[in-house]
């Protein structure tokens, strides 16, 4: 029998599944096919891009496939370098394609809609295809016994357990080496999903899995020890609402107590089985937990940061800093107990670290169109992300998107402020962009700071965009055209609204482009054509005596 999983991509508010990630889905996916009998070499793995590039080939591969596995949906659409996540086209050519069972899974269960701002529907049209309701590795175990197809009128919906994860996750360890990216692929890990908030915000689909299934810290390690051995080697604890409360104790109040010992745990346990990973790093910290238990919370970011890798980053769910949204909708924190939570991550995260970008700050978030939002709602917003930026503290990236609204969630058929406040948004967020994004970048990486590792990824032109591996990756423009798949360090030399310039470090004077000699900071055109005219040069003194070039600005070259 033949499995194929495909990979439509997820993106959810603790979930990332878009190139260089893989999610969680679909290692439980292999696991659960693996441990119901299918050998490994007949579970087959095609992410949406490759089907995309070779669609004649894969039109094969799915007709030939016993049971096709698709995993999809958004429901928090982003921005993407050089992916885009499976759309309702590319689904329905795939069920017609296909001649053995289909099956779909992801957020995708929850409705589909291609950007903010927009309400999504519930899949229809899809012919004898099953998608499943709740979790979809648990329904696809539930479908095979010893290695062959059941009746699907027999498989009963269901969510999974911790223990059945704990087994597939390993056992499905070997499918990364089928992603496209391989090795350069980011592991998303899962320590549990589920809010543990008494009341969620009214948008949130983390309520839909329930209440909160810790995963035990052996687990996770023994996860990552199985993906370490098939390879890889960039890891995020990504897939749950809150790291800080990954085995909280529930005290009864609205908030778990934070855990310290349990991540003091997990990352040390991570680190022993995987001693030479290249990124270990987070996603999502609620700043209620922040605020509410700044000592534990404190504690936790200190351990975060001894284990981690530098270029880390807290998203924070801030939402709104207007009080009227912040009570009608149900959210997290008012702006001062944002403020605290950022002045905390700060205080331990700000310094700058290996990979040339600070350890650990904070990311925010904030959805538009919430219940209660007025033109007033925008003007407070920028108020407070003015007054972060003058106080000092910084940001890694500000994320504003508008809001999308699921069926079963209280923000459903409430949405009518997107569109009436669609312009008012628009000015709101290109003046964040250029009155607070541009000057925190030039903050958080001024011009001449040494960034490492960054992976080359697109070429557009005479211009080559790439990132380092990790958590939020700021995105790096090189101008000029340049060997994608390699790793390169380079030197900032400009800043955009959410991206930089930069070009190699340390240059190579003997053999640089000109366009690269004028951009090395403090060199000039005049100074960079007079080099690039007495070149070669056997060494440094020889350089500066040609030359006269200051030996500081030499820092960022080499011969």
């Amino acid at each position: 029998m033949k499995a194929l999983i495909i990979d439509g991509y997820v993106d959810e508010p603790a979930c990332f599944g878009v190139p260089p990630y893989i999610s969680p889905y679909i290692r439980y996916l292999a696991g659960a096919m693996r441990e119901q009998g299918i050998h490994t070499q007949d579970i087959f793995y095609s992410a949406i891009d490759s089907i995309r590039l070779n669609p004649k080939d894969h039109e094969t591969i799915i007709r030939e496939a016993d049971l096709v596995v698709v995993i999809a949906g958004m429901t928090v659409p982003g921005k993407y370098l050089r992916s885009t996540p499976l759309n309702l086209q590319e689904l329905h050519s795939i069920i017609r394609t296909a001649t053995g069972q289909v099956v779909i899974g992801g957020p995708i269960r929850l409705g589909f809609s291609s950007e903010g701002g927009k309400k999504a529907s519930i899949l229809s049209g899809l012919g004898n295809a099953h998608c499943c309701g709740d979790d979809v590795e648990a329904f696809v175990y539930d479908l095979l016994k010893d290695g062959m197809l059941v009746d699907t009128a027999n498989v009963m919906e269901r969510f999974r357990s911790v223990q059945e994860i704990g087994r597939w996750g390993k056992k499905g360890a070997f499918i990364i080496r089928q992603h496209p990216d391989y090795p350069n692929v980011m592991c998303e890990l899962e320590t549990y999903r589920g809010c543990g908030r008494k009341k969620h915000c009214s948008f949130c689909t983390e309520p839909f899995y329930g209440r909160p299934d810790h995963r035990p810290v052996d687990d996770v390690i023994s996860e990552v020890q199985a993906l370490y051995e098939e390879g890889a080697r960039y890891f995020r604890i990504g897939r749950q609402p809150d790291l800080l409360s990954y085995q909280a104790k529930d005290k009864g109040g609205d908030l778990p107590v934070p855990n310290p010992t349990a991540i003091e745990s997990l990352y040390r346990g991570i680190r022993s089985v995987a001693p030479d990973l290249q990124v270990l790093h987070m996603d999502n910290a609620n700043p209620g937990t922040i605020a509410a238990f700044p000592n534990e919370s404190r504690d936790i970011l200190n351990t975060i940061v001894k284990y981690h890798t530098s270029g880390d980053v807290a998203a924070m769910g801030m939402e709104s800093a207007d009080p009227e949204v912040i009570r009608r909708n149900g959210l997290k924190v008012f702006p001062d107990e944002m403020f605290s939570a950022i002045e905390l991550v700060n205080e331990v995260g700000a310094k700058r670290g290996a990979s040339g970008m600070p350890e650990l700050l904070p990311g925010l978030n904030f959805v538009h169109g919430l219940m209660g939002e007025t033109k007033e709602t925008f003007r407070l917003n920028y108020d407070f992300l003015k007054k972060v930026l003058d106080s000092g503290l910084l940001l890694r990236r500000i994320n504003i998107r508008q809001v999308m609204a699921f069926e079963g969630t209280p923000m459903f058929g409430n949405d009518a402020a997107v569109a009436k406040h669609k312009k008012e948004f628009l000015r709101y967020k290109e003046k964040v962009r250029k009155e607070v994004d541009l000057p925190m970048l030039r903050k958080v990486v001024p011009a001449g700071t040494v960034l490492r590792n960054v992976l080359l990824e697109v070429n557009d032109g005479n211009t080559t965009f790439g990132r380092q591996m990790g958590s939020y990756p700021l995105l790096i423009g090189l101008p000029s055209k340049l060997e994608t798949g390699d790793y390169l360090d380079v030197t900032v030399i400009n800043h955009g609204f959410r991206s930089i310039t930069a070009i190699p470090y340390p240059l190579d004077i003997n053999n640089a482009e000109l366009e690269f000699l004028q951009k090395v900071p403090g060199m000039g055109k005049v100074l960079a054509a007079k080099i690039f005219r007495e070149r070669p040069y056997k060494d440094t003194q020889e350089l500066i005596i040609k030359t006269g070039v200051d030996a500081d600005i030499l820092k960022y070259t080499k011969l």
